[in-house]
């Protein structure tokens, strides 16, 4: 198996576990703990099992002149994205978020044009429209089926904010991958996580009463700390050794499709031929985009 096909199979399992993150971390808040606290706990399990993986990892030295681009990487992609998605969600519904968050492509090519001057192709182009176009499909068509939205309109406002964020930090992490064991960067990137982002979440983190939760719960925080911050983070850091920030943004196409289809499989929705639609566009954008040019002889 080729090492982007590798690439292409661990962003697509990083969309599958934030597809149904939507749907698992909507149901935990704020019924057994608040947005912020979420974070924290995300930041500090991931944190954790980073530094104790990368004992088996190499043992890398940080350059001083990677360090600033850390610190923006964390920023961008552990406190600014994670606690305006978070709060986001618990404000809007989970499909709605799964599906603003499609115009994170968009974001990435545009900045990665004026920041990188990374080419875009008239390929990625259509599969950007094409992919988009079935996103917006389900936007404007489908009915959600999560009464619990608070304040919909700026639910719908951070999730764009954290959008544009998660975009800053997939440029800003390229060039570190190629530099460095994913182990190394993961580490100390949650480990910044955890120091910025505490001051922000450490009240809401108290404030859970952790003796009571119920099993349920437990399990699902479970899957947020180790698949939708650990696995995902992980995934994606491999998959940008092989694969541009545009290519990989673009997978977040796939969230809607799997949110919903997570929702059906749950009993929480129902398929029907306008969804099928959607679920087409969206895969043949992740195509045209994904696509690697033939090259001219």
């Amino acid at each position: 198996m080729n090492k982007r096909l590798l690439a292409i199979l661990a962003a697509t399992g990083a969309s599958t576990i934030y597809g149904i993150n939507h749907t698992v971390a909507k149901g935990l808040m704020p019924i057994y703990i608040e947005p912020f606290g979420f974070i924290l706990l995300r930041v500090l399990g991931a944190a954790i099992l980073f530094w104790i993986i990368s004992f088996w990892g190499p043992k890398e030295k940080i350059a001083t002149s990677d360090w600033p681009r850390l610190l923006g990487c964390t920023i961008f992609g552990m406190v600014i994205n994670m606690l305006l998605f978070f709060k986001g969600l618990s404000l809007t519904t989970p499909i709605n978020s799964s599906v603003i968050i499609t115009i994170s492509p968009i974001l990435v090519l545009i900045l990665a044009a004026f920041l990188i001057k990374e080419r875009i192709t008239l390929l990625k182009t259509a599969g950007i429209i094409t992919g988009l176009a079935g996103a917006l499909t389900l936007v404007f068509f489908s009915k959600s089926s999560t009464a619990d939205a608070p304040n919909i309109p700026l639910g719908n406002i951070l999730v764009i904010i954290n959008a544009l964020s998660y975009g800053l930090y997939l440029i800003l992490v390229k060039p570190l991958t190629a530099k460095y064991h994913p182990f190394t960067l993961m580490k100390w990137l949650f480990l910044f996580a955890v120091i910025i982002n505490l001051p922000i979440t450490l009240n809401e983190f108290m404030a859970v009463d952790w003796r009571s939760l119920p099993s349920h719960a437990i399990l699902r925080m479970a899957f947020v700390v180790l698949g939708t911050t650990f696995l995902t983070y992980l995934l994606n850091v491999f998959a940008l050794r092989e694969l541009s920030a545009a290519t990989i943004s673009a997978f977040i196409y796939l969230q809607p499709l799997i949110a919903i289809v997570y929702a059906i499989f749950t009993g929480a929705d129902s398929l029907n031929l306008l969804k099928v639609l959607a679920a087409v566009l969206v895969f043949s954008g992740v195509y045209m985009v994904t696509r690697k040019p033939k090259p001219i002889h």
